[in-house]
């Protein structure tokens, strides 16, 4: 009886997986497929995005330039080739960001690196500092 049971619950949980996977096949939104990263100089850099990442560095120094070649799938099926320039920016206390701008200029996003590291330091520095005072 265990084995009909068991049977009997794996037919559904394939039934529903394979609803779930054919949903997510039948939405078309847009999709980014990044094809090529490489590093690059900074006068390789449009003009235009040059302008952007520096007005968003704020002063700080830029350590790394990449570019990225992607391609955008629209709603239509439609595939557009573009470049995105990504810019390192480290701050005074080490705190790295990247801005991402496109080859005409335009903002993207502005992402810090993850600091998880760091959090959990900052807590074990926390509780040793704790248990110091306690003894």
């Amino acid at each position: 009886m265990n084995i009909k049971v068991l049977g009997f619950l794996l037919l559904i949980i394939s039934g529903f997986s394979s609803f779930t996977y054919a949903d997510a096949d039948s939405k078309q939104e847009k999709i980014i497929e990044r094809i090529i990263e490489r590093i690059i100089e900074w006068p390789e850099v449009p003009l235009k995005a040059q302008q952007i990442i520096t007005e968003h560095a704020l002063g700080r120094k830029i350590f790394k330039v990449k570019q990225e070649k992607i391609i955008l799938m629209t709603d239509t099926g439609e595939k557009n080739k573009t470049f995105l320039y990504l810019a390192g920016v480290q701050g005074l206390k080490g705190k790295k960001t990247w801005i991402i701008v496109d080859k005409d200029g335009e903002l993207i996003d502005i992402e810090d690196e993850d600091t998880e590291i760091i959090l959990e330091d900052e807590a074990e520095n926390r509780k040793s500092k704790k248990d110091k005072r306690n003894n």
